[in-house]
């Protein structure tokens, strides 16, 4: 229960860090290329060595690490630019309810039980994220809109893809002893994609270092790296049963980061949106419990 609570409580940082460094006007993307420098040293420290070198590519799980370097910082780029332009509450349930692909690939490779409640829980969690990133009506600003609809959509499946990777690579080739190598090498994949985009962006005069951004990124790399291990920790603790304990964690994520946008961002959601905002928690109890 302790690495439930702790990985939902950072999980939701993450996401209402984003609103921050909008508010101080600091570089996202920059931050996001720090932050997994952030977890790499971590990670580093927390395992007591940089478990990156020569014997770390000839394990299985590596090519996996690097794929998920890759899908880390598309997403969490995508869970920022949807933070600052549709508010914490519309990123954290397309982030969460993206439980739908995880659950799916459960069911067919591992054979996990499906039950009536469990498929309407999955149809409720489709309507639960159009009902909360559905504009509220504004001709002015109409054709954005529908442009900034498309951005909670990809994270849906940016996301589903990440904790489908997640799940697998955890089932398959980790045994508790190397869960800290495999994260620290995909935040390592992560930070030298992010690292080699931002030095172009640099030379070509695009962007410049944003010394802001590396202490934010230092603030957010902490709970991220520990974020994703608690939530290993919980899968391997509830081996078996992840089509229950992904909605429950998801499900806390989406409730801490509704309330908590609220109450430090006043943020304001139309009656659909908060609608979606409640049919996205029955949507995941459903899937937990049916």
């Amino acid at each position: 229960m302790f690495f439930l609570i702790g990985s939902i409580i950072l999980t939701s940082y993450l996401t209402l860090s984003f609103k921050v460094t909008e508010r101080l006007h600091i570089n996202t993307f920059q931050a996001i290329v720090f932050n997994y420098l952030s977890c790499v040293i971590t990670g580093s420290l927390f395992n007591g060595h940089f478990p990156v070198n020569a014997a770390a590519t000839q394990q299985p799980w590596f090519p996996w690490a690097l794929l998920m370097g890759i899908v880390f910082i598309a997403t969490f780029n995508i869970v920022g630019f949807t933070t600052q332009q549709l508010g914490v509450s519309v990123a954290s349930v397309a982030n969460k309810l993206s439980l739908v692909i995880p659950f799916i690939f459960s069911v067919f490779l591992y054979k996990e039980a499906v039950t009536v409640l469990k498929l309407a829980g999955i149809i409720l969690a489709l309507i639960a994220v159009y009902l909360t990133v559905k504009p509220e009506n504004n001709p002015d600003g109409e054709k954005a809109n529908k442009w900034l609809l498309g951005l909670p959509l990809l994270l849906f499946a940016g996301s589903g893809l990440l904790d489908t990777l997640i799940k697998y690579t955890e089932q398959r080739f980790l045994d508790g002893s190397n869960n800290n190598d495999f994260l620290v090498t995909a935040f390592t994949s992560a930070a030298t994609i992010g690292l080699i985009i931002l030095i172009i962006l640099v030379v070509a005069g695009k962007q410049k270092f944003d010394y802001k951004a590396m202490l934010a990124g230092a603030a957010i790399g902490f709970p991220n790296y520990f974020s994703i291990w608690c939530l290993m920790v919980v899968l391997k603790q509830y081996a078996g049963n992840s089509s229950a304990v992904i909605p429950i964690n998801n499900m806390g994520i989406v409730l801490f980061s509704a309330l908590a946008a609220w109450l430090l961002f006043k943020e304001r959601l139309s009656i659909i949106n908060w609608l979606g905002i409640g049919l996205s928690v029955c949507a995941i109890a459903l899937i937990a419990f049916g």
